[in-house]
């Protein structure tokens, strides 16, 4: 007979040292997990300090209510793993002093995808920005005090980013950069843009195009994107794409 305790192993999550990662942290059954503006600056702090230790890069993010959004480059394969780890034991323990609770803060483990830089960086960079926008919080995301776009789209000084290469190459000096960017947020993101990365993301699927997760078969061997419905799947070409992919 079967085990009624057996559980489907978990998928191993996708990671390439050097490759960004859109990562997002969800509270239990979707409760607050900022409720005062010193819980904000203190996850702030604590995710600066997991950032530098573990050695990972965060060019954009959110911190909504009940979740959080980052977009981060690792220089280890474990590295967003760690940081992660490490923020979340740290912020549960300080919010459950705070506020006289005890239990889980979080919904499960984290969600990531592999993001492919040359077609969905700044897709991602703006679908993180423009939450509080599409959550009816603020008109505008400049208006929103706890994400990424003040400092990518203003230059003002924010200690969690770092600005990934090729947002510097969006111009040589830095004001023109700023106006680059802020041109990418004239028009709200698509909504298929929007539901692409949602999937990707929530399902550990890379995010890019066909040749970048070629790439990225080649670097960890296994499949990652979903094996596509219909056809006939006993055919010799239905059978190689799953191979590839």
């Amino acid at each position: 007979m079967p085990n009624e305790n057996y559980a489907m192993p978990r998928k191993p999550r996708l990671s390439i040292p050097g490759a960004p990662q859109h990562v997002i942290q969800r509270g239990n059954n979707r409760q607050a997990i900022f409720v005062v503006d010193e819980h904000y600056h203190q996850f702030i702090e604590m995710l600066s300090l997991a950032a530098d230790k573990h050695d990972c890069q965060i060019h954009a993010y959110v911190l909504m209510t009940n979740h959080v959004h980052l977009l981060a480059t690792p220089s280890t394969e474990d590295g967003i793993g760690k940081m992660m780890q490490s923020l979340g034991r740290r912020y549960v323990q300080y919010f459950n002093l705070r506020n006289a609770r005890t239990g889980t803060l979080w919904e499960g483990r984290y969600r990531a995808t592999l993001i492919d830089t040359e077609q969905y960086l700044f897709a991602c960079m703006r679908y993180i920005e423009l939450n509080p926008v599409r959550a009816g919080l603020v008109k505008r995301p400049g208006e929103y005090r706890w994400s990424s776009f003040r400092c990518n789209a203003f230059g003002t000084l924010d200690k969690l980013v770092t600005h990934h290469p090729q947002y510097l190459s969006l111009a040589t000096v830095s004001a023109a950069r700023q106006r680059a960017y802020r041109a990418m947020f004239d028009g709200q993101i698509e909504d298929a843009s929007a539901d692409e990365i949602r999937r990707a993301t929530n399902s550990a699927w890379v995010l890019g195009g066909v040749e970048f997760a070629e790439t990225v078969v080649s670097r960890l061997n296994r499949r990652v994107t979903p094996v596509g419905r219909g056809g006939d799947r006993r055919s010799p070409s239905f059978q190689k794409r799953i191979k590839r992919l």
